[in-house]
């Protein structure tokens, strides 16, 4: 049989399918554009109970897959991003319009449509949760695309969401999974003109490679957190806090700590305390044995990510306390030539002692001038001036101060929004300047009245275009050699009170259809 059979290109395999997966997340978008807050609310819960239920399987199953960080602390990630996202976004109306009166406009939230998410190694099933939740809580329809490392425990918690947000109402196709990623998959779905918005959380190279696709696209960039401790500070609690910052999970957080610059009045009685907490200070021999280890010729060793110290410890010749959560690293220089200046996505923190605060200031402005603008910086103090100089002088856009940045950052441990995607902002060459949550993947028609206070303005109160779903939503169509399609192609449509009315898609729903049956067709030609 000839390849041009079909007369149509052969692709490579499973870009076919993605194709029809970004259909069907555009039909899901359609549907789901017209319910209601209270049904919103309602498959919001439903997917983030879901979620928190499987928090533990899926931390244990992370790290047998990827080999990165701590089971107990992806729990922790695990439920914030389930059950604490819905919370923390409880009293938030992505839905409902805005009325203001006294500026005479009408904000009309309308969602992006197709989001495509692209998932790290890293965060892997707190991501999906988290970019899954913001999808649901404006309405959106989700496709995700994980990490090639976490890509099976990625796929059963996205599919764990979907099952429970369908069975609270939601349109069959708001959530969906790759299963096997690849590079032309990803690249036909980040190009594909029905993809509304894309939201990257990972390597540079893929951030770029999103913003490049043509698309919208929110991405975010590396971070390589300076972290200053000046003489004012609580040491002990600061010891402890950036200790126990550094090693959560084995510090896969871009958040966590990467270079500890302290000043030389407090840095003996610093260091004492971060001995009691757990980390070791490396001699300069030692250090040079790590360096070597985690950076062979000035590149990072991936395969040392999220490993405990103590196993990076025994790889590189160096015997610490069986205690030992965190190595401590000392240097002289920041600057680029030196490996510990940079981020570092496993518990080795570098160490820069300065004659001054202002001294410390600078050695944050140069850490970040190798890597991390725009991303995170963190303080230990009680002096409000050297805190304000300090957060006016990095080039950042977000500053903890006497909190342990991994989670003070991400905003479970302080007021920011809760986040696994951090927006650097300008600094970082990023489209977005904040944590990334719900309010980013809406946007808003204004209605707006005439200026002039004579001219009447109606009353919207109590109005809105969105009801109740109500009537039969059919399951989107499915290829009849699909698993759990029904007979003739198709899932069965479910009557309930909960699902939105709607339409079978037409021309659309065919081409759909055709894509799948070439796909197949096309693979037993190449077989």
């Amino acid at each position: 049989m000839s390849d041009t059979i079909f007369e149509l290109p052969l692709e490579p395999a499973g870009v076919p399918r993605g194709r029809a997966m970004i259909e069907r997340a555009d039909w899901a978008a359609r549907a789901f554009a017209s319910y209601d807050a209270a049904s919103v609310q309602r498959i919001v819960d439903a997917a983030a109970a879901a979620g928190a239920a499987r928090a533990q399987e899926f931390a244990e199953w992370a790290v047998r897959e990827t080999g990165f960080g701590v089971a107990s602390h992806k729990v922790v990630k695990n439920l914030a991003c389930s059950t604490g996202i819905a919370a923390a976004y409880r009293a938030a109306d992505f839905v409902d319009p805005v009325v203001d009166a006294a500026a005479r406009i009408v904000s009309v939230p309308r969602p992006a449509g197709v989001v495509l998410a692209l998932t790290p190694s890293t965060n892997p099933v707190a991501t999906v949760y988290f970019k899954i939740l913001l999808a649901l809580l404006t309405r959106n329809a989700i496709v995700i695309s994980p990490h090639p490392y976490a890509k099976a425990v990625c796929a059963e918690a996205a599919r764990t969401m979907a099952e429970a947000a369908i069975a609270a109402g939601a349109p069959d196709g708001c959530i969906q999974v790759v299963d096997e990623p690849s590079i032309p998959l990803v690249n036909a779905l980040m190009t594909d003109p029905r993809t509304d918005v894309i939201v990257a959380t990972g390597g540079s190279l893929m951030v770029r490679a999103a913003y490049r696709s043509g698309n919208p696209a929110i991405g975010v960039g590396p971070g390589n957190v300076p972290v200053l401790v000046d003489a004012s500070a609580d040491l002990a609690a600061a010891a402890k806090r950036i200790v126990e910052s550094k090693a959560f999970d084995n510090s896969v957080l871009c958040t966590n700590e990467s270079v500890l610059i302290v000043e030389d009045a407090a840095a003996d009685r610093l260091l004492d305390h971060m001995r009691r907490a757990g980390a070791h200070l490396l001699s300069d021999a030692d250090r040079d044995k790590v360096r070597d280890l985690v950076f062979p010729d000035g590149q990072v060793d991936t395969r040392w990510i999220g490993k405990d110290a103590g196993a990076i410890a025994r790889a590189a010749g160096v015997r610490v306390p069986a205690s030992t959560s965190v190595l401590l690293a000392p240097f002289d220089l920041v600057v680029p030539e030196e490996p510990l200046a940079h981020e570092k996505l496993f518990p080795v923190l570098g160490i820069v002692r300065v004659a001054s605060a202002g001294r410390g200031i600078d050695a944050a402005k140069a850490v970040l001038r190798i890597t991390g603008e725009g991303h995170s910086a963190a303080i230990h103090s009680t002096d409000a001036r050297t805190i304000m100089e300090f957060s006016a002088a990095v080039r950042v856009l977000r500053v903890s101060v006497n909190v342990g940045n991994s989670l003070g950052s991400s905003g479970l441990s302080t007021n920011l929004a809760l986040s696994m995607t951090i927006g650097t902002g300008f600094f970082g060459r990023s489209a977005v300047g904040e944590n990334l949550e719900p309010k980013h993947l809406v946007n808003w028609t204004r209605i707006a009245y005439n200026s002039d206070a004579s001219v009447p303005m109606a009353d919207f109160a109590g109005i809105a275009p969105w009801s109740a779903p109500q009537g039969v939503v059919p399951a989107y169509p499915r290829a009849s050699n699909d698993p759990g399609a029904g007979s003739g192609g198709g899932a069965a449509a479910t009557a309930r009170p909960d699902l939105v009315e709607a339409t079978w898609p037409g021309g659309e729903l065919r081409e759909e259809i055709r894509r799948l049956i070439i796909d197949e067709l096309n693979a037993i030609v190449r077989g």
